[in-house]
């Protein structure tokens, strides 16, 4: 527990100022994440990300993360960088046709499917910072009180099982009692900044959404938990002692933040 804690402390002490001043800072906060994190999927995959299609995927996760406008500038008007992400995805399949399909698009769809998901993750993280540092910390808070509900509750009031397959100590208590956490903490948190003035949509319905973002979130938590049972891992990574990989702390986040764009919240 003490490790735990001192890693909070010295990763918020870092955190918190980045996503404070924002802007480049943020964007490259994020592309170094979606690096780790590209790392550590192939890392239990038994893969290694100095490889061939290792550094491709990270460089198209890069490529989602960061934003056209100041790093790919000098793009055609007409081009967003989804478009060099396909780029990567070309030479991965096209490794098929040099190697003479002893590299296949089976294992091609690994490092694209691995770029796309951590790549639109933290797209959706640095641009929800570029709407507003209150935008940002709303998904933040909501992640945090869900997941700190979601415990509390599961320790004090679990009896059913949420998907035992999957996370055998997640109960479906826990999973309720982390959307009413976070439906409090959106509360206190729209009391302080309110909705209309902060977001496009008034209180009730940043509430109706609150509730939508928390299950979406411990979803994301279960698909990490399937990849590393199917993996046979116990952690993502080990670079946050106590706490496990970048992927353990970021897998909910991965999920909210891009519904929290496709809800036009971002």
């Amino acid at each position: 527990m003490r490790q735990r804690v001192i890693t909070a402390v010295v990763a918020l002490i870092l955190f918190i100022p980045i996503i404070w001043v924002g802007g480049m800072a943020v964007e490259l906060l994020g592309a170094l994440l979606a690096v780790v994190g590209v790392y550590e999927l192939f890392r239990m995959k038994g893969l290694t990300l100095l490889s061939f299609e290792g550094i491709l995927s990270a460089i198209g996760a890069v490529f989602l993360v960061l934003p056209k406008e100041r790093w790919f500038f000098f793009l055609p008007e007409n081009t967003n960088t989804f478009t060099l992400f396909y780029f990567v995805v070309m030479i991965l399949l096209g490794t098929s046709v040099v190697s003479k399909n002893t590299y296949t698009i089976d294992e091609a769809g690994f490092p694209v499917v691995v770029s796309l998901y951590v790549g639109m993750g933290f797209q959706n993280f640095v641009n929800a910072r570029t709407e507003g540092l209150v935008v940002l910390l709303f998904g933040l808070f909501i992640v945090w009180a869900t997941d700190i509900g979601a415990y509390m509750f599961g320790r004090r009031f679990g009896q059913h099982k949420l998907i035992p397959a999957i996370s055998p100590n997640k109960t479906i208590e826990g999973a309720l009692g982390g959307i009413a956490s976070a439906i409090v903490v959106a509360l206190i948190y729209l009391l302080l900044f309110p909705g209309k003035e902060y977001f496009n949509y008034g209180t009730l319905v940043m509430l109706l959404l609150t509730i939508v973002f928390s299950i979406v979130g411990q979803f994301g938590d279960l698909v990490e938990s399937a990849i590393k049972r199917h993996y046979d891992v116990k952690d993502s990574g080990n670079i946050l002692p106590g706490h496990g990989g970048i992927l353990d702390r970021f897998d909910s986040l991965l999920f909210v933040f891009p519904i929290m764009q496709l809800f036009g919240v971002i």
